[in-house]
This record gives structure tokens, C-alpha cells and sequence, in this order.
């Protein structure tokens, strides 16, 4: 599938959605009454502005790119890994790279994330060596990026066209994310049925990392798995959480935590508890739930659109066209999120950018 043809056919389910028409959250979810959601709280959503375009990211020789997800680095900076990056501002405006970072030195985010450097020098250069449209696939995108101890992961799902994933991997940098090494992991793409393709890690206070994933289709459920914080590049050593003889536990066969059409991921723990926040392809917006645990019910714990799906030419801070992303920027607290948001207008291939959102009011 093509770039346009992927991101058009999510934006027209979700423009058709009902919403609120996803299922529940046993395997027997069809005999059980429908869930009670907490009441919706009053947001403050408000545009902060553009991350990358002509005049922000020119200098580093990227002014068209998406996705920015955003870590911590083990020397305290924030690191941002884009996907599918061009030098001019439009999709396919020359020197294509994916993926590609910037570091930003930015302590207040209600000021606006600045950039401070590019991995690779003065211009963004991609994090390791490949021919784009090779035999092989076309690209590699990032789906997370997880700093442990003073090792940064990297998780990428390798392409043949979007939508269709021919493997994923996992790569380290033990420098903040200068450089990247492969870890050796190659997982084939088929894995737990096609749910382990799109992935999001969260770093537990309890020696493991949970880890949501989903296909990358933009039309399959989550399901739920945990590792060793050390093993994490050894897929023997995951975990999967299922339901079998009415029980869920470790170990079982995954089974669907949340059912949906699920696009970018990003799970992480926050104050206390543990915030998922998520493109809902299914209905054309962001969500985010909060939780206690990543084992919690999905179904009944806080969900909330933090930002609607909308129409060019009718945008406003609550309401983006052709949006996607949505990754929790570090620095973030539960009342007040930053996030950074992709948009693709596929009709004249720009904007294609990452955006600055800032949510008040989400928690307590």
C-alpha cells in the first residue's frame, strides 16, 4: 500500500465511525453489559505549533516529516525520532530518510520544543545505513524509543509499502542517541497473529517493561505483553497476558485487551499511574486512558478524546485534519500534557508535519 492510499483509508473510516462502538473487554464480551466510563472532564487543548517545517527543521535539512517520538535520553536531553523524512516540505521533496532524530534541550514545554542538534551533524542523517525501495522493502519506520538505565531502544518496523510489515527489529544507542547498533532481534512480522507489529514500551518500577502492540493496519485490537528490563531485546523472555479458563494471567496465549482500529502507540507510567495515548483510526481522533496498571480494564478505567479528527479548512486547536500520532512528550505531567502530533494533508502531500499539543485538565 502507498503512502496516500494508507493514511486516506484510516481518515475515511474514522470520518464514517460511530463513536463509542467498540466492544468489551472479555473474550465473552458480547453476552456482557455494556461498561460504565467515568464522566469526560473539561480540556484545555491548545496548539502550541509547528516542531518541524520550512524555517524550524530547514537547517537540519528535513522540512517534511512525521511522527517526533519523543524520549528521555540517559544524558538528560529529549531525543525525537521521526519516520519517513524529506529534505524539502512536501512528501518526496528529495533526500529521503527514515528514521532520523533531533535532540532539544527544552526544560519549560509551555514554551514550545526547540531543537538544539540533529543526529548525524549538521544535517538529520538516518540512524543507520539503507537503500530506501531496495529488493527487499522500502523503508524502516520507528514505533517507540525507551531509555533504560544509559541504553536507548529503539523498536522499527520494517516496510514493504506501509501497512505491510515484512519484520521488525530492535536497535541500541549507548550515547544518548548518537549512534545505533542492531541488537540482533528480528521478529517476523506474523507474530501473535499479526499483533506485534506497531508496539509501545513502558518502563514499570517493578524491573519489567509492558509493552501494548498492535498490527500496523490501523484496523486490530491491542493485546498486552511484559519482558525483563534487561532482556528486553530477547524475544524468548516476553511475556504474553491472556484470558484462558476464565482467568486472565501471564503466560496464556495473548488475548485482545482492547478491541478497536488501533494506529500509533504510546504507553508510559506518570505520576502514579500509567497513560495510553493513541491515534483511535476507528474514529478519527486521539484518546488516551488512564490507568493503574497496564493489566487494569481497559474498558472501564478514565478514556477521554483529547483531540478530534477534522476537515481542512475547518481546523481549530481541538479539531486537526488528517491527524495521527500522538506521543506523550517527557516533561508531561497527567494534568498537563504535551504531545506531539503528526498531520498529512495525502491530497497535495503538505502539510506533512509534526505539531506541538498541549492538554490541560485530563487528571485528577
Amino acid at each position: 500500500m502507498d503512502r496516500a492510499t494508507f493514511l486516506k483509508s484510516a481518515s475515511a473510516v474514522g470520518a464514517a465511525a460511530v463513536v463509542g462502538g467498540l466492544g468489551l473487554s472479555s473474550p465473552s464480551a458480547s453476552a456482557a453489559p455494556a461498561p460504565r466510563q467515568p464522566a469526560p472532564r473539561a480540556l484545555r487543548v491548545t496548539k502550541l505549533g509547528d516542531l518541524t517545517g520550512p524555517g524550524l527543521t530547514s537547517e537540519y535539512r528535513m522540512e517534511a516529516t512525521d511522527l517526533g517520538i519523543p524520549a528521555r535520553t540517559p544524558d538528560g536531553r529529549l531525543l525525537f525520532v521521526f519516520g519517513d523524512t524529506f529534505e524539502g516540505a512536501r512528501v518526496g521533496a528529495g533526500w529521503w530518510r527514515s528514521p532520523v532524530a533531533l535532540w532539544s534541550d527544552t526544560t519549560d514545554l509551555s514554551a514550545g520544543v526547540t531543537w538544539s542538534g540533529a543526529v548525524g551533524g549538521e544535517a538529520a542523517q538516518q540512524l543507520w545505513d539503507y537503500e530506501h525501495n531496495n529488493p527487499e522493502f522500502s523503508t524502516v519506520l520507528p514505533s517507540d524509543v525507551i531509555t533504560i538505565g544509559g541504553t536507548m531502544y529503539l523498536h522499527a518496523m520494517v516496510n514493504q509499502g506501509l501497512g505491510t510489515v515484512v519484520w521488525t527489529e530492535v536497535w541500541r544507542s549507548d550515547d544518548s542517541g548518537a549512534t545505533w547498533t542492531h541488537t540482533g532481534q528480528r521478529w517476523p512480522a506474523d507474530l501473535h497473529g499479526g499483533l506485534f507489529q506497531l508496539l509501545t514500551w513502558g518502563l514499570g518500577n517493578d524491573g519489567f517493561v509492558y509493552t501494548y502492540s498492535t498490527g500496523f493496519q490501523r484496523d486490530k485490537p491491542l493485546i498486552l505483553q511484559r519482558v525483563p528490563a534487561d532482556r528486553i531485546a530477547d524475544y524468548t523472555a516476553y511475556e504474553p497476558w491472556g484470558y484462558r479458563d476464565g482467568v486472565w494471567a501471564w503466560g496464556n496465549p495473548p488475548t485482545p485487551i482492547l478491541e478497536g482500529a488501533f494506529g500509533e502507540l504510546c504507553l508510559r507510567p506518570l505520576d502514579g499511574k500509567w497513560i495510553l495515548t493513541w491515534f483511535n483510526a476507528g474514529d478519527y481522533r486521539i484518546d488516551a486512558i488512564v490507568m493503574d496498571y497496564p493489566t487494569s480494564n481497559l474498558y472501564t478505567a478514565h478514556r477521554q478524546t483529547l483531540i478530534w479528527g477534522g476537515e481542512w479548512g475547518n481546523e481549530d486547536d481541538t479539531h486537526v485534519a488528517q491527524l495521527y500520532g500522538g506521543y506523550l512528550i517527557p516533561g508531561s505531567t497527567l494534568s498537563d500534557l504535551h504531545l506531539s502530533v503528526s498531520q498529512w494533508n495525502t491530497a497535495e502531500d503538505w502539510p506533512y508535519r509534526v505539531m506541538q499539543f498541549r492538554v490541560r485538565g485530563l487528571w485528577p
